[in-house]
């Protein structure tokens, strides 16, 4: 007797039907109170199941709008500074960079000479940056939620809910 494949049995119209991980385990929100009207600077923050934050570009975001050629993307904040270099270790994450909504991540840098500041958008500990980006920065326009991700960042607890209900979800930011 000769058993089907499993390929076989599976319908790959339904495959459709399912959330991508990323809207399976997280809740999009967008922080724009950084943009004007000179420059576009809409973020999404994407808050885990278990409360780590991932920080990408939104949508309506001037490089992501103008499909800007990427140059790099600079983590050197200041002389002092370097995201890239953050460290942590243990269950508290000692050692990480403690972020401020108004600290900035990293620069993106255009080939056309533009440079766009990215903002934390929430008050914590720096638990990564992106290292994939700094030798294919493009990643955050073709895959911004995914492998485009900026960094991740580990909220202050108490502040979890304030931060999350400051920013807009999907359907506000669409009409705006």
């Amino acid at each position: 007797m000769i058993q089907p494949k499993i390929i076989d049995s599976i319908n790959l119209h339904s495959l459709n039907k399912f959330l991508s991980v990323s809207d399976r385990y997280y809740k999009h929100k967008y922080c724009v109170k950084f943009t004007s009207k000179e420059q576009n600077l809409d973020q999404r923050v994407s808050f885990h199941t278990n409360r780590i934050c991932m920080i990408s570009l939104g949508e309506n975001h001037t490089v992501m709008k103008n499909n800007k050629k990427i140059l790099k993307i600079n983590c050197s904040i200041d002389n002092k500074i370097n995201r890239l270099l953050n460290a942590t270790s243990g269950k508290g994450k000692r050692g990480a960079q403690k972020l401020t909504e108004n600290s900035v991540l990293c620069y993106i840098e255009c080939e056309d000479g533009d440079i766009y500041p990215v903002y934390s958008c929430v008050q914590g500990k720096l638990l990564e940056i992106n290292e994939h980006l700094i030798s294919n920065p493009n990643l955050l326009i073709t895959n911004p939620v995914s492998k485009g991700y900026i960094a991740l960042i580990l909220p202050t607890l108490n502040l979890y809910e304030s931060i999350k209900n400051s920013m807009l979800d999907a359907d506000e930011y669409s009409k705006i």
